[in-house]
């Protein structure tokens, strides 16, 4: 599209859609935070994620640091050397990602996200978009979506998230940066404009390092001051960005939650207008689910090494538990073996179950070697 063609585009008037609902999660300096909670001694310290430069000849960037550690300057994507420098030594702690943990602990993220919704978009391993305008909870009101998942998470994992809501993914993101660690805020679109007013322009997405200085040099520094432009001055210095960014500082933004990128599990749950109460009946209800989810699996030439079981009963109380293998399960003899394990092991007093759920996580794609079982597993409890 033409400059030409797209300085008439623009004149078309712009509407505010505010009929979707999403969340953005993102979980609170999330590989330190995960240090910490493997070493407790960590959480007074100032805490670089990093090789250490002193034992690198001074090479090396900044994963993350903690909370501690950002209050003398340090943060994410500087050289390990600078953070360094900035910290007394006494309070300096440096420890080398473990990346392979932080995987495990993204994809229980993952797992709750999946209890929410299948809608979800990874943009991270420590941050994702919910389009939560349907959802697994049957809940309308977002907010207290958005406290299911910050509490299942703290639950789950031993940690903390700030959570964005808005009814667009732009400002759900701004949203969640706004109020951090543990926190909470809500864009509704009659304050759009007036939240964003304050914001520098280094805050919003898209607007990058080339084109903060060229605002800089038009004496723009705010989304207020970005607000104050005419539709022609972005098109005529920004080109097509700036058409995006035009939108966003008016609180528009119509990209999708792309969830099919997301998918971390595949699973299936049924609730049921009269409580099961027999082992026999909660059997075959699990033999039955069992075969959807391996179906799905096949469809989707997927296989994975955690089996999560969830029952909720007539109390509403939610239980989940599952176990994860060193190789992969597919077939719906294995998924239906493991489950009646995780319910055999629950030792369920109360059989009114009016819901029962098993999903499969930690997926990879399908290849061609045999798939088996593996019985050496490890378990992991949630009740709600």
């Amino acid at each position: 599209m033409t400059k030409e063609c797209l300085a008439i585009f623009l004149k078309i008037p712009i509407k505010i859609e505010e009929n979707r609902k999403v969340i953005h999660v993102d979980m609170d300096a999330f590989f330190a935070s995960v240090e910490e909670r493997e070493h407790p001694e960590y959480k007074k310290k100032c805490l670089i994620v990093a090789q250490d430069p002193r034992k690198h000849n001074h090479h090396g960037v900044v994963t993350t640091a903690n909370y501690n550690a950002r209050k003398y300057g340090a943060h994410s994507a500087m050289p390990a050397q600078e953070a360094v420098d900035l910290i007394p030594k006494s309070k300096l702690v440096i420890t080398p990602p473990n990346f392979e943990l932080y995987r495990q602990v993204s994809n229980q993220i993952h797992d709750i996200f999946h209890e929410v919704t299948d809608n979800y978009q990874t943009v991270a391993l420590d941050e994702a978009y919910l389009d939560v305008t349907e959802n697994k909870l049957h809940e309308t009101n977002t907010i207290k979506i958005a406290n299911y998942i910050q509490q299942r998470i703290v639950k789950e994992t031993r940690l903390t998230c700030s959570v964005g809501i808005s009814y667009n993914k732009f400002l759900a993101k701004m949203a969640s940066d706004y109020r951090k660690p543990f926190g909470r805020t809500i864009i509704l679109g009659k304050y759009a404009k007036e939240f964003l007013k304050p914001i520098p322009i280094e805050k919003f997405n898209g607007i990058g390092k080339a084109m903060q200085q060229k605002m800089h040099d038009m004496d723009i520094y705010t989304g207020g001051d970005l607000q104050k432009l005419d539709q022609d001055v972005f098109l005529k210095n920004f080109g097509k960005m700036g058409y995006i960014i035009y939108k966003r500082v008016h609180g528009i933004d119509d990209s999708p939650v792309n969830g099919h990128r997301a998918r971390k599990s595949i699973g299936r749950e049924r609730t049921y207008n009269r409580n099961l109460v027999t082992d026999e009946q909660i059997l075959q209800e699990l033999d039955f689910l069992a075969e959807l989810v391996s179906k799905d699996l096949k469809k989707q030439r997927q296989h994975g090494k955690t089996v999560v079981l969830k029952l909720r009963n007539s109390d509403f109380e939610t239980i989940t538990k599952r176990m994860s293998f060193q190789d992969y399960v597919q077939t719906k003899t294995d998924i239906y073996r493991v489950a009646k394990d995780i319910y055999d092991k629950l030792k369920v007093t109360d059989q009114k179950i009016r819901l029962l759920g098993i999903t499969v996580t930690n997926l990879d794609p399908l290849s061609y070697e045999e798939v088996s079982l593996n019985l050496s597993y490890k378990e992991d409890n949630y009740n709600e």
